[in-house]
């Protein structure tokens, strides 16, 4: 199944809920420590569901100059040339190709998503493992499901060298970097 399959007609849709939704990275500093960060304006839509796996597909952007450590400067320097050049490239993107695994049908079910991530124009494929963490209609009578996912990432793969040699050994910002994060999706009606 592939995310192009997912607009036949009569697909069901989900769209992020970003209020109820977080995309967070952490990457080691000075090889000691481990600074978090978190992009703030993510959305995403999500084709199909768990009785229609064979239409299932996600497509996700995050904004680059939404990118936030809780450090102005820091993120300041994310978002210039030595990282994710935030001028040039506005956006960072996910498209899924494909789903391993059974389709998810009850809380803790695991499966993965393997899709293309792309960064600075670049886009290389990776695999998100998943886990499907329930569904359920809310108080104002909108269906929602809830997934959480994770995977490392090697950051240079994307072009992002920057980095400084420490006087003891070893360099200011690692390349290994882990993304998670815990997303719920409302289906659209009609």
């Amino acid at each position: 199944m592939t995310a192009t399959d997912a607009v036949e007609t009569g697909t069901t849709t989900w769209q992020l809920d970003p209020t109820h939704s977080s995309v967070e990275f952490s990457v080691r500093h000075m090889m000691m420590t481990t600074v978090r960060g978190r992009f703030k304006d993510v959305k995403a839509t999500l084709r199909g569901d768990r009785d229609h796996p064979e239409q299932a597909g996600v497509e996700a952007t995050m904004d680059v100059a939404s990118i936030d450590t809780g450090v102005a400067d820091r993120d300041a320097h994310l978002r210039g040339p030595d990282f994710f050049d935030a001028e040039k490239h506005r956006a960072i993107t996910f498209r899924a190709k494909r789903f391993e695994g059974k389709p998810p049908k009850a809380e803790g079910d695991r499966f993965k998503v393997v899709g293309d991530l792309v960064i600075r124009d670049s886009p290389l494929e990776v695999v998100l493992d998943c886990e499907y963490l329930g569904r359920g209609t809310d108080p104002w009578g909108k269906m929602r499901a809830g997934f959480s996912f994770r995977t490392e990432l090697d950051r240079r793969d994307w072009g992002l060298k920057w980095n400084q040699a420490l006087e003891t050994g070893g360099v200011l910002v690692a390349n290994n970097v882990r993304v998670e994060g815990e997303v719920q999706f409302v289906r659209q009606d009609g």
